[in-house]
């Protein structure tokens, strides 16, 4: 199988990296990484044994061509590059899969091709990209596959043994919204708490976090999960997802707040991705991971006081930052 991969930074490089490793036909759309990895390859560190992979490069999509498979591993914030980006890489029978966070993603894909052609995948996994090049492994990897607004077909199986023959995990869910829900309820409280710090606990709660406590802001998850203070508002925030796609008919059970803090722990000392994208001065992701959902909650009359008030602060730490000037988003396609 031919697959195009856009957006190689650590979920695409790692991904793609599996399936080049695999025997497929994999091409890297790469831009800053280009020589590197021309030369290189992909080396990824990982709890499960180290890798290496030699993808095929190329720094135009021209120069890959109509694919059987494009993964799309940018940044949200880079999606207003997808219309010069994909058709090239986009036949009549390509299927085009996005790993990307949040809500929104397959309905702008849905505006440059036909639905049929597009289709979700959920990465729990937990990744960091360390260099040009170089990925760190660190927990998880599974993938949880669907098709934009239909129920699986024949092709969404076959997509999920191509990965399971590369060493990735992967199921299929017959409704990919209930799915983004469901990671939404672990993305919001750690990529946002994690940001926020202190100032996202005072915000969402009312109260003050004691003075030896971890006040952040770029807390890992093991110290948001050290602080009992801050274990309840993670647990809050996320029975306030669950409630909002409980409203919007994604029945979702409580205990999966429980699920998510539980996995959580076992991955030690963990930077989310918004996070990562915090400190080193990348626009945050708020769009499909903070402000869709707060617009649907708010849509279905669901009550989010802790998510509308991280919500507002994240906009502010935000808008702060673009004042002072920060990279172009067009610096993530790597």
């Amino acid at each position: 199988m031919k697959i195009a991969v856009v957006g190689c930074g650590a979920v695409g490089s790692y991904y793609g990296g599996r399936l080049a490793r695999a025997g497929q036909e994999v091409h890297f759309l790469l831009r800053s990484d280009y020589e590197i990895v021309r030369r290189q390859g992909v080396r990824v560190r990982s709890f499960q044994g180290d890798f290496h992979a030699q993808p095929s490069c190329a720094r135009l999509p021209e120069e890959i061509g109509p694919s059987d498979l494009v993964l799309i591993g940018l940044k949200t914030t880079a999606n207003d590059q997808l219309r010069r980006l994909l058709p090239p890489l986009v036949g009549p029978a390509t299927a085009v899969l996005t790993l990307q966070n949040g809500l929104g993603n397959e309905e702008q894909l849905a505006r440059l091709f036909p639905s049929e052609q597009i289709l979700g995948g959920l990465c729990f996994v937990c990744l960091n990209r360390l260099a040009p090049g170089l990925i760190h492994h660190i927990a998880h990897g599974q993938i949880v596959l669907g098709e934009f607004r239909r129920r699986p077909e024949r092709r969404t199986q076959e997509l999920a043994s191509l990965f399971g023959k590369a060493a990735v995990p992967c199921s299929v869910t017959d409704d990919l919204a209930r799915t983004h829900w469901e990671k939404l309820t672990w993305n919001i409280p750690f990529n946002g708490l994690g940001v926020a710090g202190a100032a996202g606990y005072e915000a969402a709660t009312g109260g003050r976090l004691p003075a030896n406590s971890a006040l952040g802001p770029c807390l890992p998850t093991e110290e948001l999960l050290a602080e009992p203070r801050w274990k309840k508002l993670l647990h809050e925030l996320m029975l306030e997802v669950i409630g909002a796609a409980r409203a919007l008919g994604f029945e979702l059970p409580e205990t999966l707040a429980d699920e998510h803090i539980e996995r959580t722990g076992a991955m030690g000392a963990y930077k989310a991705s918004t996070l990562l994208d915090f400190e080193h001065g990348l626009p945050l992701e708020l769009d499909g991971l903070f402000l869709e959902p707060l617009r649907q909650a708010r849509e279905a009359k669901v009550p989010v006081p802790r998510l509308t008030a991280l919500c507002r602060l994240l906009e502010a730490m935000e808008g702060a930052r673009r004042a002072t000037g920060e990279r172009s988003a067009s610096q993530l396609l790597g």
